[in-house]
């Protein structure tokens, strides 16, 4: 028996100013509990990242060893939406206990942040892919724009060339 193919139009859902405001150390992917229609509407796309964050609660907070995602929009699904969770909720992240009280400690350092990358699906499972990240000044996002600039005229430089 064949394992069951995603989906070719199931979308990714990139949190694209992720990687320009924060420098990504580390990145994980876990496992995110949704609610039915939940998992429909991320199928159609209905998803926002840009606004979401993770929060890591160590092995001594009175709810375990955790992880939660906070901020992160996703929309009603239209047949179900009588009964649908709110849209703006805490969501809660698989992952296991080792790295789970790893990332807390690497969150405890000042500046350190866990922010959502991506969302997508994996056999069938939503997976979110969540980064270890610093957050960056403005003068590293200049540096950052500069050399991005820089590589794309080299490679339209390149491509001019052979033509």
């Amino acid at each position: 028996m064949s394992k069951k193919k995603d989906h070719p139009e199931t979308p990714t859902i990139e949190n694209r100013k992720a990687r320009f405001n924060y420098q990504i150390t580390e990145e994980l992917e876990v496992g995110i509990m949704l609610a039915g229609s939940e998992v429909k509407s991320v199928r159609e796309g209905k998803v926002s990242l840009g606004e979401g964050y993770v929060a890591a609660d160590g092995p001594e907070s009175p709810r375990g060893a955790a992880l939660f995602l906070h901020g992160v929009n996703i929309g009603h699904y239209g047949p179900a939406a009588h009964n649908a969770p709110p849209e703006v909720r805490t969501r809660k992240l698989l992952a296991h206990k080792k790295e789970i009280a790893r990332l807390a400690r690497a969150t405890m350092v000042k500046g350190v942040t866990l922010v959502p990358l991506k969302l997508y699906f994996r056999n069938g499972y939503a997976k979110l892919l969540i980064g270890l990240g610093t957050g960056r000044k403005s003068h590293d996002k200049r540096d950052a724009i500069k050399t991005r600039e820089m590589r794309r005229e080299v490679d339209r430089a390149m491509g001019k060339r052979d033509r």
